[in-house]
C-alpha cells in the first residue's frame, strides 16, 4: 500500500481504525460489522484494520491495552475510542457526528 498509516489517518475523512490481533476472538467478530458499516457509510470514511502483534509500535503509541480497540481519527487527532465490539448503527453514529463538524 503506497499511503502511509500517518498519511491516512491525517486525513479530513474520518478513519475508522480497527486494532485487533489474529488470535482474539471478539476480534473475529468485528470483521462482518465492519462489512456492514462499510456498505452503510460508503465513502464517508476509511476503515483500517491494524494488527498489534504485527505493529506493535502502533499499539504502543496510542496506547492500546486490549483489541479490539476502535479508534476514530480526524485530521491526525483521536475523537473517538471504544474498546471491545462495537455496532455496526453506532460506529456510523459516531461517524456521522464526526463527518460534518
Amino acid at each position: 500500500m503506497a499511503t502511509s498509516f500517518s498519511d491516512i489517518i491525517n486525513s479530513n475523512t474520518p478513519t475508522l481504525v480497527d486494532f485487533y490481533a489474529e488470535w482474539c476472538g471478539p476480534c473475529k467478530m468485528m470483521k462482518p460489522i465492519l462489512e456492514d458499516l462499510k456498505s452503510r457509510i460508503g465513502q464517508k470514511a476509511t476503515i483500517i484494520k491494524v494488527d498489534v502483534d504485527k505493529n506493535p509500535s502502533a499499539a504502543n503509541v496510542y496506547h492500546i491495552q486490549g483489541v479490539p480497540t476502535l479508534a476514530l481519527f480526524k485530521n491526525g487527532q483521536i475523537v473517538w475510542r471504544q474498546s471491545g465490539v462495537v455496532q455496526a448503527s453506532v460506529l456510523e453514529q459516531v461517524i456521522n457526528q464526526n463527518t460534518n463538524s
